[in-house]
């Protein structure tokens, strides 16, 4: 099949949870002069963060660039989990402490249970279901080093994570490109656009003042009487929270030399009926595996299409063009999806750190939340609401990712020069793991 072949009449480079549920700019207003809190960003991280203070009485106003929901919010897979991706590549108990770590992957597990909470108390109609997830092994190695994975997740994060043996990994997902895998209880799926025009529901209904098109340019004066330059003119606050993760900008320097942003690229198939899907995903799991450049994927909500995603480029390429490529991914992992069509394809920004670890804490009164390292749906939801607690003097006990060490790197200042060089490396290591495999 030629690559033109793989598109749909209508294929739009628009992401398919737009049909649903499009960014809006409902409620937009000029900003006001003066409040208690400005936040930058309307993603999960400022929307959850503003909705916690504007039901204590703060008067807060959220600062958005674009429509509400534009970036990753709603770009990304709609996968949940809780701590199964901390660390992810990295030593992390050699540099934070086995503590720290116990205490970072209980935190995941109850950052889980409050986006649950969430979406009930707020009534969110966004397909949420705790599927569970299948994290495939691209190698015996790496299945082997699953079981300590699988422990540290039970005994710190409650996930009921299993391992499970390539002769019975066709129970969750029908392919043998894996070499067995691990099964997380603790996980599940959601419409992510849907999800996020449920917190604009309620943070309207709070009080929240909205202002879209509304470019932050620059951040000025003293923690405590701080000054938000933007397209609108200046804002003051005596508080600021940063929540614009992987499209951190110029205006605040200090923060952007400390994430890298990294384009992930997803596509949606057209309809195949609920029977051909369930064929693939046998217990509707969400599916992720284990390299270095990795493959995510899903049914979609309504269990009629597959939503296929991955790195598919670490240059800047259009959704158009990597489309082809996550096609042959997706038939690497399905090749019984030979000759289906592609609808929609498209490209959202996450947020990696040099640890990779999320961050929250404050710098030159700033208070920031960021680097989900591709787990942001619950991550940053949860990171938002915990600034909005500190802010407000409710936490009982710091948040274990608050006040970390949050290191940049010699000649970084924000644009991923590297990310080429390390991602073909990347790439050529996972290859050379699966042939020796």
């Amino acid at each position: 099949m030629m690559p033109t072949d793989i598109f749909a009449d209508g294929f739009r480079t628009d992401p398919y949870w737009w049909d649903a549920a499009p960014p809006d700019d409902e409620g937009d207003a000029p900003p006001p002069e003066q409040v208690d809190v400005a936040i930058v960003g309307s993603g999960y991280t400022g929307m959850s963060a503003a909705l916690e203070l504007a039901r204590n009485g703060v008067k807060v106003v959220i600062l958005e660039a674009e429509r509400f929901g534009e970036g990753a919010s709603t770009r990304s897979g709609g996968m949940m989990s809780g701590g199964v991706n901390i660390g992810k590549g990295g030593d992390i108990e050699k540099q934070f402490g086995r503590e720290r770590v116990d205490d970072m992957l209980s935190e995941a597990r109850d950052s889980y249970d409050h986006v649950e909470e969430v979406i009930r108390r707020e009534n969110i109609d966004c397909f949420y279901a705790r599927t569970g997830r299948f994290v495939g092994a691209h190698t015996p190695a790496a299945f082997k080093a699953m079981a300590a994975k699988a422990e540290d997740l039970n005994k710190y994060a409650n996930a009921g994570a299993a391992l499970v043996a390539r002769e019975r990994q066709r129970h969750h997902v029908n392919t043998e490109y894996y070499h067995g895998g691990m099964t997380v209880d603790r996980a599940g799926g959601v419409h992510p656009s849907l999800y996020h025009k449920g917190l604009r529901r309620a943070c309207r209904a709070a009080g929240v003042h909205l202002s879209a098109h509304t470019r932050v340019e620059g951040i000025d004066g003293p923690a405590g009487d701080l000054t938000v330059r933007t397209s609108r003119g200046p804002v003051r606050a005596r508080e600021v929270v940063l929540g614009t993760n992987g499209y951190t900008g110029k205006a605040t320097p200090w923060h952007r030399r400390r994430v890298i942003p990294i384009a992930s690229y997803i596509i949606a198939t057209e309809p195949l009926g609920k029977e051909r899907v369930s064929e693939l995903f046998p217990d509707g799991r969400m599916i992720a595996d284990t390299k270095r450049v990795l493959y995510y994927f899903r049914p979609s909500p309504d269990g009629t299409r597959v939503i296929f995603g991955g790195r598919a480029s670490f240059q800047a390429r259009t959704a158009l063009e990597t489309a082809p490529v996550l096609y042959q991914y997706m038939l690497g992992i399905f090749p019984q999806l030979e000759g289906v069509k592609i609808t929609h394809a498209w490209n959202g920004n996450v947020a990696f750190t040099f640890d990779r670890v999320p961050h929250m804490g404050v710098e030159n009164g700033v208070h920031y939340a960021m680097g989900c390292n591709g787990s942001g749906v619950v991550m940053m939801s949860h990171l938002g609401h915990r600034v909005a607690l500190k802010i407000l003097g409710k936490t009982n006990r710091p948040s274990a990712f608050d006040g970390l060490p949050f290191e940049s790197r010699p000649f970084y200042s924000g644009v991923p020069w590297f990310l080429p060089t390390v991602g073909a490396w990347y790439k050529f290591r996972d290859w050379m793991d699966r042939r020796a495999a």
